[in-house]
């Protein structure tokens, strides 16, 4: 699922560099570079002074207050800097970092015995011995225990020279506990062949499981074979627009080798537009690492879902994969820039995250940096809220009660988290309803004749809930409810998800995908996915629409726009119960994930079950404001204004 960030509130939340160090005269704190697992409890003592550390310092800029005022301004259709945004050069020249800056920085470092390893307009990386880190930083570095393993963290705070003036944002890589992302799939990835065995509905509820044992009083219906462009298309309100254009980037670890033969191959087989030439680019690092530690076959289904699930939503719009050269977060933050450094899109989709606890507050910073810097130029950023629900299931071990919890970059302020829905389109491409996404599931008896502790376990479900970390964004003031909001403190903090739109699985979208059969053949073969790894992109397809109605201006971050518009038609309120009784699908699936040999598995999956978050009418923690119904892509058309004269 996603990249790793605890995070703090407050002044660290916005950006801005940190305050005086009270215990460290001369020194300005740079927050947050304690990890909140480095207790004295689990304190195993120093770390020995001849290790070696390897650390990026992030730069704040010449402005980082203003930085995220003006992201703010420009982003808020209140503002009269609304839209007026300013190009990668000109952001690099107001906010970025002075050579003067950079130099006082490098000067510092090398004076404490680091090694600076390398500079780009974002941060200096250094490498040294513990001794060095801790004279430069000052602070000391400890052994600590977290879960079965041992870390090495700062013991207090680290700091920086006051007389830098605030030129330090943050610095990364103190603590050395992996920071790691996963990709947000509800399958397996595409090392070996996954198949779906039928029977299927051809749209909801066209295939009834008659002789299969009721759910909820009634026969239910087979799940889909799988959605097409043309059926969310529908769903959404596409209308007439196909996101001419726009761009939009995609990010995740790694790339798939066979993207552009799969994709071309997916377009026709499903009567989607076929792809123009360099319609689809991609950019890619010169070498990948931790391919083993991330699993890197993983992604390409990742990758793959994206590309597909853009292009079937917003055949139109120019597609840009911008691949990390590892699921690490110094890697994913890499890709981020390159697509802000260069402006490579307006609009950008990412599949990928990790639980709350795990995301460390100097990270929180370099990564709200990027998306403020995005939102300066005009880039919106979409992550997926995740598929864990509430995560308390999660992140329950055989020692630890799991602990409830948002996902991370999603929770950032910045960015715009996508929540997931179960989807009915009927005959003819119709519009029947939407349910939070959140799976239930329970098989079917021996005998045929009963489904096994009905409803059955929780699966999975959509990424929602409080931030424990992130201060309420001014956005949200207004439509989140005060028992959401509030739930973590009298202040409020930021809640989870923005948006929504199809995420489950059993109500899924179909892909195609060169994936390695049981002989050892490698071929192209289609299969049903879901995930809020398929909510993100399809948000990001329909906010490509929206940008073409809008005249091809870029929307920028969202989140004003979107909430904005909340409780009009332009949305679906989404809700767990829209049809006043219990629903439910009939799955089929090969016991060996390929074909009938071994058996088949049968199973009921219940929908609008997510875990222990709830789609109510109105703003909810499962589908935020709901999803785009058929007025959204219109509302961004501008309105004419009439003069006189």
């Amino acid at each position: 699922m996603a990249a790793t960030l605890p995070m703090i509130a407050g002044a660290l939340a916005l950006g801005i560099p940190a305050a005086h160090a009270a215990d460290s005269p001369g020194r300005d704190t740079l927050a947050g570079t304690k990890p909140a697992w480095a207790t004295a409890k689990a304190d195993k003592g120093a770390t020995s002074d001849s290790s070696k550390v390897s650390a990026r310092v992030y730069l704040a800029g010449r402005n980082a207050s203003g930085l995220a005022a003006y992201a703010k301004s420009v982003s808020d259709p209140s503002s009269a800097l609304y839209g007026k945004y300013l190009s990668a050069a000109q952001v690099q020249q107001r906010f970025g970092a002075t050579t003067a800056q950079v130099t006082a920085v490098k000067s510092w470092l090398k004076s404490a015995g680091l090694k600076v390893t390398g500079t780009t307009q974002h941060y200096v990386t250094v490498s040294g011995d513990v001794a060095a880190v801790e004279k430069a930083f000052s602070t000391s570095l400890h052994n600590y225990s977290k879960g079965s393993k041992t870390y090495r963290a700062p013991s207090k705070t680290a700091s920086a020279p006051d007389s830098l003036n605030g030129a330090v944002l943050t610095v990364t890589g103190l603590d050395n506990a992996p920071h790691t992302a996963s990709h947000d799939d509800a399958l397996p990835g595409p090392t070996a062949v996954f198949k779906n065995s039928g029977p299927f509905s051809s749209y909801y509820g066209s295939n009834t499981a008659t002789t299969l044992p009721s759910a909820y009083g009634k026969k239910i219906p087979y799940a889909v074979e799988g959605y097409t462009g043309k059926q969310l298309r529908a769903a959404y309100g596409a209308g007439k627009y196909t996101g001419k254009g726009v761009r939009v980037a995609i990010t995740d670890a790694y790339a798939s080798p066979t993207i552009a033969f799969d994709a071309a191959t997916y377009a026709k087989a499903h009567g989607d537009q076929k792809y123009s030439t360099s319609q689809l680019k991609q950019v890619l690092p010169s070498e990948y690492t931790q391919t083993e530690a991330c699993d890197a076959s993983g992604w390409y289904g990742e990758e793959t879902l994206d590309v597909e699930a853009v292009h079937a939503v917003a055949p139109d719009a120019n597609i840009t994969y911008v691949g990390a050269a590892s699921c690490f977060d110094d890697d994913l933050l890499d890709s981020l820039s390159k697509v802000v450094d260069n402006h490579l899109a307006d609009i950008v989709s990412n599949s990928w995250g990790d639980i709350e606890a795990n995301q460390t507050p100097d990270l929180a910073a370099a990564y709200d940096q990027v998306f403020q810097l995005g939102a300066v130029e005009g880039i919106g950023f979409y992550f997926s809220s995740g598929d864990n629900g509430d995560e308390v299931a999660n992140t329950t071990t055989p020692t630890q009660p799991g602990v409830k919890q948002v996902d991370t970059p999603a929770n950032s302020a910045w960015v715009t988290a996508v929540g997931g829905t179960s989807l009915a389109v009927g005959k003819g491409d119709k519009y029947l309803w939407e349910t939070g996404w959140g799976t239930e599931k329970a098989s079917l008896s021996a005998d045929g004749k009963s489904w096994t502790s009905f409803p059955g376990a929780f699966t999975s479900g959509a990424g929602g809930g409080t931030s424990k970390t992130v201060a309420e964004p001014f956005y949200q003031k207004g439509v989140v409810p005060d028992a959401l909001a509030k739930a973590n403190s009298a202040t409020g903090n930021r809640v989870v998800p923005d948006i929504s739109a199809i995420a489950d699985p059993n109500t899924g979208f179909k892909v195609g995908q060169t994936q390695t059969f049981p002989d050892g053949s490698e071929q192209y073969s289609e299969y049903r996915i879901g995930g809020t790894s398929l909510a993100s992109p399809v948000i990001a397809a329909v906010q490509a629409l929206a940008q073409e109605a809008r005249g091809g201006k870029a929307i920028g971050f969202a989140n004003p726009s979107i909430y904005a518009k909340y409780g009009t038609k332009v949305y679906h309120d989404v809700t767990d119960n829209p049809t006043g009784s219990g629903l439910a699908v009939a799955r089929v699936d090969f016991a060996n994930s390929f074909d009938a040999s071994e058996g088949l598995l049968t199973s009921v999956r219940s929908l609008g079950k997510d875990s222990s978050l709830s789609a109510v009418k109105g703003y909810d923690d499962v589908t935020g404001v709901g999803t785009p119904a058929d007025g959204y892509v219109a509302s961004y058309v501008p309105k004419q204004s009439h003069h006189k004269h």
